[in-house]
């Protein structure tokens, strides 16, 4: 008989579940925290605000990140803004509606309880940041501005600039070296995470490799945290950093946590569209251009005129078109889609014929040449510096790019993963999205899940812990853990074959596009899993890395953080193909309408999907998704 998924969500009205929760949660006196100790894997917004926070609370925190300084996080990079439901604008926005846009952006397929959550606490998040002194844009008489981003119909998006993630990163990052300064956190760079040591079934502890030294390391805690973002990195180009991984998630899968709705990962529909085979990553242009940019393509195809001497009654502003409600701020997996088919059709524009138009001639003409720069100029600025072109007189190209990841560890109500003591914060949980996450809610989950929510769920874990023998690293499970991880280091050296790690990883990606990405069929995803199973084979036999395992190796890091890619990537296709529906990022070609929208079976697929790993084999458990407050109606942006 199949374990039950305990979501832990707590009683009473949908506005009153967290607050019902706080109130029955266990506390721990300060004095007794000082002898608790957490680790945190990750030194972005999720994990800078959880070890800072819970620092201040009195724990004693180890941080661990694979860059050179905490300030490399890659939340750096999510630029556009963070949503919150202030009503500002006086625009009709309000808690509740922030909560229905975010799970009908998702296509129904998130807990409402966390949904609800997420919205309620996103107005004291901007209230806290604001205090720690983030520069947001404002009103000429100071009162904070907020812009649109995808999927709704209010403006409730803050932003700094086109810096919204750089500032709000600097900010968690003064927070959590104050922490550093108070010798409450010890920092770790150039630390990566390789397994997860467990004590009697609990997470007790990490193993790193020291990324300077090539050394194995051992840590222990009473608790530990991951907030080591998503896993796009699988499709090889995406807008996310070369280093980012999911190996982290991926090896506590294989200690016993279960990884949820995998398959559902988010193609962005604004990025610089690729260039070359030889590329390895792609660049991401804020969602937030488009609201003021318009995207269109020539309605002649093939053609290959300068976009200037195209005249208006020649071109095709499909998603103004297509969703006249919403237009060009429909939700990001709509507007992706859409982009997919008009290049598919023919009507792709660039030299590679890959990308769509975003103009801002219309928006220069309304708002005058200084407006547009103040809103969007250093995204303007990069365009120019990456591509030689001005945005300002020439439209952007623009292509859709694999970018965030909804998917993730399985968390319930406490952000607590399947084994106990080990919790997932920010894009590495599957909490809050459903099957598609809305643009400038990737800073916000990230912010309050380790500001706001971890620091209250995990003392009702830790309450008991205090009773409990505090590990060692000299306990045999760390020597069991750290010898596995030896040997699955020494077999990769050891295989010295013909191929380079980028080969392999730029098969993977191939395979992964092409059949696991903004669309899917059961043939295609029974042919990625083939292909990949064989690629595994190959990996395994023929991979060339060289160097040792004990000295600073960039190829033996690509590697055994691609060994891992391999394994997800089968994960991620057997998932989208038990999934018979199409919902959100999810499209399945055999379930669409007749108008080519995405097509849900409720009545079939209305929970998340929840894999267990066997020895290679993954097992399906599933939490159904009951809808409580809400009724799922037909996602419509028309």
């Amino acid at each position: 008989m199949k374990p039950t998924l305990n979501p832990k969500v707590p009683e009473g009205p949908l506005e009153k579940k967290w607050r019902n929760y706080q109130l029955k949660s266990q506390l721990i006196n300060p004095a007794n925290k000082k002898k608790l100790n957490v680790i945190v894997v990750g030194s972005g917004l999720s994990g800078a605000g959880a070890a800072a926070t819970l620092a201040e609370l009195g724990y004693d925190v180890q941080c661990f990140c694979y860059q050179d300084s905490a300030r490399r996080a890659h939340s750096v990079a999510a630029q556009g803004g963070i949503n919150a439901a202030k009503n500002y604008q006086h625009d009709g926005d309000s808690v509740y509606r922030m909560f229905y846009d975010t799970l009908k952006g998702g296509d129904f397929r998130s807990r409402e309880a966390n949904t609800y959550r997420l919205a309620e606490l996103s107005a004291p998040l901007i209230d806290h940041f604001v205090q720690q002194g983030v520069p947001f844009a404002r009103e000429y008489g100071g009162t904070l501005v907020n812009r649109s981003f995808g999927g709704v119909q209010v403006q409730r998006t803050f932003y700094a600039r086109g810096q919204t993630g750089q500032q709000l990163l600097l900010a968690a990052y003064s927070q959590l070296y104050k922490m550093v300064r108070a010798k409450k956190v010890t920092m770790y760079p150039r630390s990566e995470m390789m397994d997860l040591v467990l004590i009697d079934g609990k997470a007790k502890g990490i193993i790193v490799r020291n990324l300077v030294t090539g050394q194995l390391e051992r840590y222990a805690a009473d608790a530990v945290v991951l907030a080591t973002g998503g896993y796009s990195r699988v499709f090889r180009l995406s807008t996310l950093a070369i280093g980012c991984n999911g190996s982290a998630i991926w090896k506590a899968h294989k200690k016993g946590a279960f990884f949820a709705a995998p398959s559902f990962t988010q193609i962005h529909p604004t990025a610089l569209p690729q260039s070359s085979e030889a590329q390895s990553k792609l660049t991401l242009m804020s969602e937030s251009l488009r609201n003021d940019g318009r995207i269109w393509v020539p309605k002649q195809k093939e053609d290959t005129r300068r976009p200037k001497d195209i005249p208006e009654e020649e071109r095709d502003y499909y998603l103004e078109r297509r969703y006249p409600s919403f237009g060009n701020l429909a939700p990001r997996d709509i507007a992706s889609r859409a982009a997919k088919e008009r290049i598919d059709a023919g009507y792709g524009v660039g030299r590679l014929k890959n990308a769509v138009y975003l103009d801002f001639k219309h928006a220069i003409e309304k708002f005058g040449l200084d407006t547009i720069k103040d809103r969007y100029g250093n995204l303007f600025n990069m365009y120019k510096k990456i591509t030689g072109i001005d945005a300002y007189t020439t439209p952007m190209l623009i292509s859709p790019a694999a970018h965030f990841s909804m998917g993730g560890l399985w968390v319930d109500y406490e952000l607590m993963t399947t084994i106990p003591g080990l919790y997932a914060v920010g894009e590495c949980n599957f909490s809050d999205h459903g099957a598609n996450r809305l643009g400038a809610n990737s800073l916000l989950q990230a912010s309050v899940d380790g500001y706001f929510i971890l620091p209250n769920t995990i003392n009702n874990y830790l309450a008991d812990e205090i009773k409990s023998d505090h590990p060692t690293i000299e306990h045999p499970e760390f020597d069991k853990t750290e010898n596995e991880t030896k040997t699955f280091i020494d077999k990769i050296l050891s295989v010295n074959g013909t191929k380079t790690v980028d080969h392999f990883h730029r098969e993977l990606g191939k395979i992964m596009w092409n059949e696991c990405a903004m669309s899917r069929t059961k043939e295609g995803l029974e042919k990625a899993i083939r292909a990949i199973t064989a690629l595994k084979e190959d990996f395994w036999t023929d991979v060339k890395v060289t160097g040792s395992s004990n000295e600073m190796n960039t190829e033996l890091e690509k590697a055994y953080r691609l060994a891992d890619f391999i394994e997800l990537g089968i994960l991620m296709c057997t998932d989208a193909l038990q999934r018979e529906e199409s919902c959100g990022a999810h499209f399945r070609e055999e379930y669409q309408t007749q108008d080519g929208e995405a097509l849900r079976v409720d009545d079939d697929y209305s929970y998340v999907s929840a894999w267990a790993y066997d020895h290679g084999n993954f097992e399906l458990h599933k939490e159904p998704l009951e809808f409580e407050f809400v009724k799922p109606t037909v996602r419509s942006y028309k």
